[in-house]
């Protein structure tokens, strides 16, 4: 076997194997480096077993609703390792599913850790190690580093894996907690809170923040609050946690917030702040590779200041998100390989919160398109008012548009309600297309579905929606 490829990949998460994939398709000759398992936090610890997760959750909650839909039921009950086994089963069969494409795709897989090791005439020399022993150098013009990310660890609430939680135990837990603080509102702290809450804890979310998912619209994150506090979660904005205090089986702090201070003792405790990325033993201090707070810095088509030397997804910043880490793969490679690939924008970039009720959005909020000196014109749809959501009844939820008054470019689109994570691809093709209200307007939209809420939504930006 040749020890020279026109590309290695080091990481084999959903940028670093999608990545390889794109440049076997390409012809070229590759790589990848993995030191765990294929599909990386993603499909292993993240977007995929926590579905599973969520699933399961929404169907105890539509058990306990069945009257609504006409049914009833008795001694309606959950088996709690079943539902982690299937989450876990689902997570190995999607793994199992990546390897096979890339054994088809003929890309050679290196079980190890990589780590740079200077260059050899224009090529840059990579060293595996597995448990401490080197087991191969390779070589290539070529390296993409899409290493990932993990979990931000603050003092005085660092995980332990038995009493508090990072997103590993919280997706594995022996049993329910009665009672769970969460703290951390972006979409894995609000993701696991509706889980949770959804299985019968009594679930309390920390803030720091002065609002919940600050990524989003505050409309939506208003009326996300409003939707998780009437399920009878508790949640604290502005909130600053104490010290954790660990007994034999709980957790005690003090909450200090505006509202006053409280002193709060649970069963778990899920550590839901933010991630850093993994940019250690890289081998970057040899490079001309920058990095600014755990990540690396890369231009619009994911180049570091290193010749030859390319970084996608979580390792390369915000948002930290696995289509986006997809994107960037793809991207990066075609441009390796001499095509005219476009850069990537950030704001057609679609942010998704899988909870109940889902959340998902695309460019900018009102509140940053006027502070960009836009005017806007604002479009505003209810769930109540449309039918298929009634007959689902799945009537909480809505629809917000942001346009440019004067040319009708769609600025940003936000929504709330059952089935928004499917329906936000349309406003991201729109924004990726530059299309206006006019294209939009006249788009036919399928009757019934929750999607026609898009349409009316952008009729209420102008000239009034038909159906409120």
């Amino acid at each position: 076997m040749s020890d020279t490829f026109d590309l290695i990949v080091v990481g084999g998460g959903p940028g670093g194997y999608v990545a390889a994939l794109r440049a076997s398709q390409l012809g070229m000759s590759v790589a990848i480096v993995e030191s765990t398992h294929f599909g990386g936090v993603c499909l292993n610890w993240g977007c995929i077993p926590t579905k599973a997760l969520l699933r399961s959750s929404e169907i105890h909650h539509l058990l306990h609703d069945l009257n609504t839909f006409g049914f009833s039921a008795e001694n309606v009950s959950f088996d709690l390792p079943k539902i982690v086994a299937r989450s876990r089963g689902i997570a190995r069969r999607m793994g199992g599913g990546i390897a096979h494409l890339l054994k088809k795709a003929k890309v050679t897989t290196f079980d190890g850790r990589a780590k740079l090791a200077g260059r050899a005439g224009e090529a840059h020399k990579v060293s595996i190690t597995k448990d401490g022993a080197e087991v191969a150098v390779i070589k290539s013009p070529n390296v993409i580093l899409a290493t990932g990310a993990r979990g931000r660890q603050l003092p005085g609430l660092e995980t332990d894996g038995k009493l508090i939680w990072g997103a590993r135990e919280a997706m594995t837990p022996a049993e329910l907690p009665k009672r769970l603080l969460v703290i951390g509102s972006g979409a894995i702290g609000i993701e696991f809170a509706s889980f949770y809450r959804n299985m019968g804890s009594e679930v309390t979310i920390a803030e720091v923040a002065d609002r919940i998912l600050i990524a989003e619209d505050p409309e939506i994150s208003a009326a996300a609050r409003k939707a998780f506090e009437k399920q009878g979660m508790k949640i604290i904005t502005g909130a600053k946690v104490g010290a954790l205090q660990k007994g034999e089986n709980e957790v005690s702090t003090t909450i200090d917030s505006a509202s006053g201070t409280i002193d709060l003792t649970v069963d778990r405790v899920i550590c839901a702040v933010g991630i850093v990325g993994n940019v250690e033993d890289l081998g970057l201090e040899g490079t001309k590779v920058q990095v600014d707070r755990t990540h690396i810095i890369t231009d619009g088509f994911c180049r570091t200041a290193e010749p030859g030397i390319y970084a996608i997804g979580d390792v390369a910043g915000a948002p930290w998100l696995a289509h986006k880490a997809s994107h960037e793969g793809i991207l990066c490679v075609e441009k390796i390989a001499g095509r005219s690939p476009q850069p990537l924008h950030a704001l057609n970039i679609p942010g998704c919160t899988y909870s109940r009720p889902q959340i998902a959005s695309v460019g900018l909020s009102e509140e940053k398109a006027i502070a960009s000196g836009h005017k806007v014109r604002v479009g505003r749809f209810p769930f109540m008012a449309n039918g298929k959501a009634v007959a689902m009844g799945e009537t909480e939820g809505m629809v917000k548009t942001v346009f440019d008054a004067t040319t009708g470019e769609l600025l940003g689109a936000h929504m709330i309600g059952a089935e928004v994570t499917e329906m936000i691809q349309g406003y991201v093709i729109a924004r990726t297309s530059e299309l206006t209200e006019a294209e939009l307007i006249e788009t036919v939209f399928p009757h019934p579905t929750i999607s026609e809420t898009m349409h009316e939504a952008t009729l209420a930006a102008f000239d009034g929606p038909l159906h409120i």
